[in-house]
């Protein structure tokens, strides 16, 4: 049987890794979390004094080793065999990474990584281009979108820091959507083929339920 490939996509803080865990859990799926590659590099150029307007050569990029492992539900990354899956979720990061992210060095990095990952084990992957660039033929495609309010909210709870202020959150999520959607390579959008869910007014629940009974149809 040939792996399958399930690509998640949809905008910031809409709820695509918690989705993919959940759906990778219940299929026995490998998962990767593409936002969080792209989080750990942008950990290591802000560390290392990278600015995101620089041109990042292959020297440097050969410098860094990223790994996921998924299992009992919880995502780890490391970067260079470090444990950095708590700090690429911090402020910082967050504001900083479609900067890097927009990049066509790092996207190819990226891109590469993910590939990898499905040669042999059926994947699930969430991200802002996998049904589009990375996996255009993937078997099952979703795109998921919410309020930019209610997204600010989740964020908020996620980053669990009173001196972050719920309206900076939601001015960055605009940005990042801004950015996203508008940058020239490999921009946000969904797939003609990929099925919509407004997660809006939606439980985690409702829309797992929505998602596997989508997979479980074919």
């Amino acid at each position: 049987m040939n792996p399958v490939i399930v690509a998640i996509d949809g905008e910031a803080s809409t709820g695509k890794s918690t989705q993919a865990k959940k759906i990778a859990e219940e299929l026995d799926f490998d998962y990767r979390d593409s936002g969080a590659y792209y989080r750990a590099l942008t950990l290591y150029l802000i560390q290392n004094n990278i600015n995101s307007n620089e041109n990042i050569p292959q020297t440097i990029l050969d410098k860094i080793h990223l790994k996921q492992t998924f299992k009992d539900n919880k995502l780890i990354i490391y970067l260079n065999n470090e444990d950095v899956s708590n700090k690429i979720r911090g402020y910082k990061v967050s504001i900083k990474v479609s900067s890097y992210a927009k990049k066509p060095e790092i996207r190819n990095f990226v891109y590469a990584q993910l590939r990898k990952s499905a040669k042999s084990n059926s994947l699930i992957i969430d991200g802002r281009d996998i049904g589009t660039v990375v996996f255009p033929d993937a078997d099952f495609k979703f795109f998921l979108f919410a309020d930019s309010k209610v997204r600010a909210e989740r964020r908020h709870k996620q980053i669990n820091d009173k001196s972050v202020k719920l309206e900076s959150i939601e001015k960055e999520i605009k940005t990042r959507d801004n950015i996203d959607s508008t940058r020239k390579i490999a921009p946000l959008k969904k797939a003609d083929d990929a099925y919509e869910i407004d997660v809006t007014s939606l439980s985690i629940t409702q829309v797992f339920d929505k998602i596997l009974q989508k997979i479980n149809s074919k």
